[in-house]
């Protein structure tokens, strides 16, 4: 069942999103060759307490840190730790935030230093098909609408969507229901009404779409080492269109 927000439950999962891409904002700048996953994480923390939040991700079933920081091959759910970026690296960071009971969650991927055109390509095109996504996220239109807008700008440029992994609904928990592909058919599946609030998260690789989870189990990363790219938006449908809740200041939209 998909939980319809009232418009003053989307005001609180937007004042989550306004603390969640303040924290995205300064991890950006902190993410230069040299610094550590775990610094990242350390500055994470108490970057979202001071703003009244906590970590939504920190001990989520189980998981050991406020932030998931994933490098290169590395798809989602990094857990930070020694690894240190270096120039050229491409490194998602993903951040759920809850304040007041209410849940925002917003990925990014960032480039190291100076990195390869086919690494920059691989970035845009998946922020692309994420603006994709979320311009879908209108009341009247169907869920295979935001999975196929997706997958169209994806398998254009020539890479792979994720097929094993999902966006989902989110708000009053981390994960909602319901499940989004980033891949379907058009005209497909439920109807989108106001109040629907969407975790929309495009996972996409430079090479095939296959995926295997480490042993720390958690890290899950592409099967071919190719290079892993993934932008997230929590959005909220309404009467006016998509309004996104996550949206950064240093993304001057």
């Amino acid at each position: 069942m998909i939980v319809r927000k009232s418009a003053a439950e989307v005001a609180r999962i937007a004042a989550a999103g306004r603390v969640l891409a303040d924290c995205l904002d300064l991890l950006t700048g902190a993410a230069r060759p040299g610094v550590t996953s775990a610094e990242l994480d350390r500055l994470a923390e108490p970057f979202i307490r001071d703003r009244g939040g906590v970590p939504t991700f920190l001990g989520y079933r189980g998981f050991p840190a406020s932030i998931c920081t994933s490098p290169n091959d590395m798809v989602v759910h990094g857990i930070p730790g020694r690894h240190r970026a270096a120039e050229g690296d491409v490194l998602s960071l993903d951040v759920g935030v809850t304040l007041d009971g209410y849940v925002a969650d917003s990925a990014v991927t960032l480039p190291i230093g100076t990195v390869d055109a086919e690494a920059r390509r691989l970035m845009d095109v998946t922020r692309d098909s994420l603006e994709a996504g979320l311009a879908e996220c209108r009341p009247g239109r169907r869920l295979g609408d935001v999975s196929h807008a997706i997958q169209e700008v994806v398998e254009a440029a020539g890479f792979s969507v994720v097929r094993s992994l999902v966006g989902h609904g989110v708000g009053r928990t981390m994960h909602e229901d319901p499940q989004i592909p980033n891949f379907g058919d058009p005209g497909r599946g439920p109807r989108l009404e106001e109040g629907m609030v969407f975790a929309i998260e495009p996972m996409v690789n430079a090479g095939g779409h296959e995926v295997y989870v480490a042993e720390d189990g958690w890290s899950i990363h592409t099967s071919d080492s190719s290079l892993s790219a993934h932008f997230e938006h929590t959005v909220a449908v309404t009467e006016d269109g998509p309004r996104v809740l996550t949206r950064r200041r240093s993304e001057g939209v």
